[in-house]
């Protein structure tokens, strides 16, 4: 294996490079970075503004979203294939219909501080930013339900999560976060309205992609949604209760908070258009205090 030409060898770690498949967007990606053909990008590629305070090119490096979600589904190719003749699917008829089950997780990894310190100045915590191939399923023609074809049996194992994205921030820092994962967030809205065609097995298939933020704690949550921190009155980040509400009533809640109403609200909080006062304009906002930036869907891991 190691004593081969130089080229071969080239070729071989190219192939190992997230990016180096060929796939296409139906219709194209809008938003997306150019930058793709080199694995291992900037983590503020594809946003305009700088963030204050640190060297930019340090704070944060990424796959492109796309790329890495191409390079993961090129690693279960076997699984994708085993998982067709299992069900008796006919591999050249199967095509199209693929639908995939992201389950995306954030989490901050502690103080990561040199001890040494000689490098650039970077904020002494790190984010990590990944994602989880779920389940892959197909319709196919002329049937009604789907067929589920890959399960991931440990959804929670290291090993089958994979990084997107390693920043230098704080998690309780919104601005900078917003700043690195919009971006990422961008680039996931272009693939929800898109289809991926790429060859498995041999053969062009389409693939959609369906994404479940169901790897967050709850400060993360917090963070992603605009809301106020977990000592904050309102408890809930699925609801408005407060915690005497909570206290009071144990078992009959339901998810009355999304995104969008999230935005606007803030947008409340930030314009007051009633002017209130602090104590009304905050009742009024349930506890909304900063621009929510990553849609997070209230569905069970």
């Amino acid at each position: 294996q190691i004593f081969q030409p130089l080229h071969t060898l080239r070729n071989a770690e190219k192939e190992l490079l997230p990016g180096y498949h060929l796939f296409e967007w139906q219709p194209a990606l809008k938003n997306v970075s150019t930058s793709w053909d080199v694995g291992i990008i900037d983590g503020l590629s594809g946003w305009t503004s700088s963030v204050d305070d640190v060297p930019a090119d340090t704070i944060a490096r990424r796959f492109r979203y796309d790329v890495a979600l191409v390079s993961a589904l090129k690693d279960l190719e076997e699984d994708i294939m085993e998982g067709l003749r299992e069900r008796g699917l006919d591999d050249s008829t199967c095509t199209s219909g693929f639908t995939v089950v992201i389950k995306e997780s954030c989490d901050g990894m502690g103080d990561v501080s040199e001890k040494h310190g000689s490098g650039p100045a970077v904020p002494e915590k790190a984010v990590r930013f990944s994602f989880t191939i779920m389940s892959i399923s197909i319709r196919a023609d002329g049937e009604e339900d789907a067929v589920t074809i890959f399960q991931e049996q440990k959804p929670n194992s290291e090993l089958s999560c994979r990084p997107l994205c390693l920043m230098f921030v704080d998690e309780s820092d919104h601005e900078t976060l917003t700043a690195i994962l919009g971006p990422v967030v961008a680039e996931r809205k272009a693939m929800l309205e898109s289809r991926l065609i790429l060859s498995v097995g041999g053969l062009l298939r389409s693939f959609r992609f369906f994404f479940r933020g169901t790897g967050y704690d709850e400060k993360m949550v917090r963070e992603m949604e605009g809301l106020e921190a977990s000592g904050s009155t309102y408890v809930c980040t699925l609801c408005d209760s407060t915690r005497a509400e909570a206290a009071q009533n144990m078992v009959l809640h339901s998810i009355t908070r999304s995104h969008g109403e999230n935005l606007e609200r803030y947008e409340i909080w930030r314009t007051n258009p009633f002017s209130e006062s602090a104590e009304e304009l905050r009742d009024r906002v349930k506890g909304v205090s900063a621009k929510p930036f990553m849609e997070t869907q209230p569905t069970l891991d």
